[in-house]
């Protein structure tokens, strides 16, 4: 018997054919879609049946690359020289965060991070966490986290060695542990992968590990790559070669890596990622934030590599970043076709579950696909919402605001703006009294 039926919804499919069905149904069972279209046979009255008419349903949003963590700077008074490039972002900021993290403050973090996710329409994110002086068993808390709040998440341990080796080692160990306790368990919608930092702050024989590792337990790899023009210079000057080719000299490279940023790539490097199947989560409002450049995003959609949208931990608002890479290379290119309304948005949706090798599972809506499912409410929209101009409102007019019901597995973490699997009030409140701790350790503020 079908548990739940979504009717009457303007469906936005993000399938192959880019199907939009007006006064459309979809209904769910045992947490997989089994049917959907304009009419759909249902046997028996299923349990909840929600009328979405005048709404939009779509596949819940994807964020390929984030920093849980990360959320906890936002507004810091930092007492520190302005940074003038991205290596001095890295040395004032984040890597002074990074050694005053606890694994209590890698839950608080993930908790109010997954809270944000859900009141705008995320249903699923790779995040990679760092903190040197909080590795074993820091994934279990932020597994923790995601789990109460009822969304889908990738989850891995940040490995670098610029301080010991042996903490490229820990690190690693850290997500192996992991990934070994959540392929026992199965039923778990938080999975593991294998995080590195970035070439520039590891080894060799670290980047072989890894890769070894990888294809032993069948989970992807993610690394920052050409950020910021450190990564590049680095690799000149120690290797004399680019950071795509230096990663793929090492093996790393394959289908199941992704590649967070590639801001400083040339063309070679993008024949390397084609050719290597590799995959790139494009993070546009973080690299505007920390000044590093644009990717050539446009370029890599032509070649047909496959790209993912990431926030890098700055805002999770995935329909702010989907409006984002819509624009940004617009301008960067001074070509207003530079990338298309349905581009932007199955950054978001299908090509998100590319990277992660979960496209037969997520980001569509598609019957025998795992029911993942955000309604949205338009109601402020100052023009008709139809087939022909919801794609184009999705990227143009919506907000995370304006997402309604949010249902993961065909289980409702949100309805009607109401969450069901957080106290946000309560959430806010660990929050603040973690990140206020933390802003006291950094110096930003007084005990």
């Amino acid at each position: 018997m079908v548990d739940l039926v979504i009717k009457n919804g303007l469906i936005v499919t993000m399938d192959k054919e880019h199907r939009i069905i007006a006064n459309g149904s979809v209904g769910v069972e045992d947490g997989r879609i089994v049917s959907i279209g304009r009419r759909i046979k249902v046997e028996g009255k299923p349990e909840e049946t929600i009328d979405a008419k005048g709404k939009i349903v779509m596949p819940g949003l994807i964020c390929s690359h984030t920093h849980l963590y990360r959320g906890f700077l936002r507004g810091a008074p930092l007492k520190i020289e302005p940074p003038t490039d991205f290596s001095q972002i890295l040395q004032r900021t984040w890597w002074p965060m990074d050694e005053a993290m606890t694994r209590e403050d890698a839950y608080a973090s993930a908790l109010i991070s997954c809270l944000g996710f859900v009141k705008t329409g995320t249903t699923l994110f790779a995040d990679t966490f760092s903190g040197p002086n909080a590795i074993t068993g820091v994934l279990d808390r932020i597994a923790a986290a995601v789990e109460q709040s009822g969304i889908r998440g990738i989850i891995a341990f940040e490995a670098t060695e610029r301080r010991t080796h042996a903490e490229g080692a820990k690190g690693t160990r850290e997500n192996e542990r992991y990934i070994r306790k959540i392929k026992k368990e199965r039923t778990s919608r938080v999975r593991g992968m294998f995080g590195i930092h970035a070439s520039f702050t590891v080894s060799e024989e670290l980047l072989r590990y890894v890769r070894e590792l990888a294809s032993r337990y069948k989970v992807p790899i993610t690394i920052h790559t050409s950020e910021g023009l450190v990564d590049l210079y680095h690799n000149y000057e120690r290797f004399g070669r680019r950071t795509v080719e230096r990663l793929c000299d090492a093996g790393l490279l394959g289908a199941d890596v992704v590649l967070a940023h590639c801001v400083q790539v040339n063309d070679d490097e993008l024949d390397i990622i084609k050719r290597t199947n590799t995959k790139v989560a494009h993070n546009p409002m973080s690299d505007m934030l920390n000044a590093v450049g644009i990717a050539p995003i446009a370029k890599m959609l032509s070649m047909g590599i496959s790209v993912g949208l990431g926030n890098d931990g700055y805002i999770f608002d995935g329909f702010e970043n989907i409006r984002a890479a819509f624009l940004l290379h617009k301008i960067a290119l001074r070509d207003p076709r530079a990338i298309s309304p349905m581009e932007a948005l199955e950054m978001a949706t299908i090509r998100g579950a590319e990277l992660y090798g979960l496209e037969n599972e997520l980001g569509s809506l598609e019957a025998g696909k795992l029911a993942d499912i955000i309604i949205i409410d338009p109601a402020t929209a100052p023009t008709p919402i139809r087939p022909e101009s919801v794609v184009g409102h999705l990227v143009n007019t919506i907000t995370g605001n304006d997402v309604e019901t949010v249902i993961v597995g065909g289980t409702a973490v949100m309805r009607e703006r109401k969450l069901l699997t957080l106290d946000e009030q309560e959430t806010v409140k660990v929050a603040r009294k973690a990140a206020e701790k933390l802003w006291q350790k950094l110096g930003a503020i007084r005990r």
